[in-house]
């Protein structure tokens, strides 16, 4: 392999291990309530709430309750 490509490859996994964390929480907590993880975050971008997914993985991990209370604003 050339350098270039190893040095992509290393980003690329890298950044494929800091992020999926970051989605697969609240994936299964969003499933956990019966909804799926695009249907929740298209409606958290509709509905306005600004929640990164850093924020939301904290919340699905730490906070439950908090978390379906997210679900549940953004779903009506």
């Amino acid at each position: 392999m050339k350098p270039n490509l190893q040095l992509a490859n290393l980003k690329l996994a890298n950044l494929k291990r800091c992020h999926a964390p970051l989605t697969n929480r609240p994936r299964a907590a969003a499933r956990q309530r019966d909804v799926s993880y695009s249907q929740f975050m298209g409606a958290l971008k509709k509905s306005g709430v600004a929640l990164n997914r850093k924020v939301l993985a904290d919340l699905a991990m730490n906070h439950p309750d908090a978390f379906t209370e997210v679900v549940n604003q953004v779903q009506s």
